[in-house]
């Protein structure tokens, strides 16, 4: 887990004690080196645009939980059109408990939603490799500044 050192007063002195042989918290990480990894089975993401094409480009499940503006979009096509992730659902306060969490990663549809991604991961790649959509656009992006200068 991610956590800014601003916010590591908030998280409990035991929990850190409990996870010591289970996991980590770190105040930075290298985002793509970690989702890239094939340990990695699904990712909790507030949807922030740059971390959802992280993400979709590798192919891995979500379990989305926006916060505010662009996020709930993002959380939106994350869920119900590139069908490759789940929205977790907060409570009355605006919180999202861990069985809700935990629910979402056990949820009926993840053989699917592992297909999609799956299916997005290889579609984002095709589109990058040369000669791809993405590399046709980006030339004749390039072409057109070139010209126009």
């Amino acid at each position: 887990m991610v956590a800014r050192e601003s916010e590591e007063p908030k998280i409990p002195k035991d929990f850190l004690e409990n996870i010591r042989e289970k996991g980590l918290i770190v105040t930075w990480c290298p985002q793509l080196d970690v989702l890239s990894h094939k340990a990695i089975g699904c990712f909790m993401t507030h949807c922030g645009w740059n971390s959802t094409l992280e993400v979709l480009n590798l192919g891995v499940p979500m379990v989305a939980i926006p916060i505010w503006i662009d996020q709930c979009t993002n959380a939106k096509y994350v869920m119900d059109i590139w069908e490759i992730g789940i929205k977790a659902q907060s409570n009355e306060k605006g919180v999202v408990k861990q069985e809700v969490v935990e629910q979402c990663i056990k949820e009926e549809k993840s053989k699917e939603i592992r297909r999609n991604a799956t299916k997005w991961r290889e579609l984002t790649r095709k589109a990058m490799d040369e000669g791809g959509s993405f590399d046709r656009n980006n030339n004749e992006f390039v072409a057109k500044l070139v010209d126009s200068s």
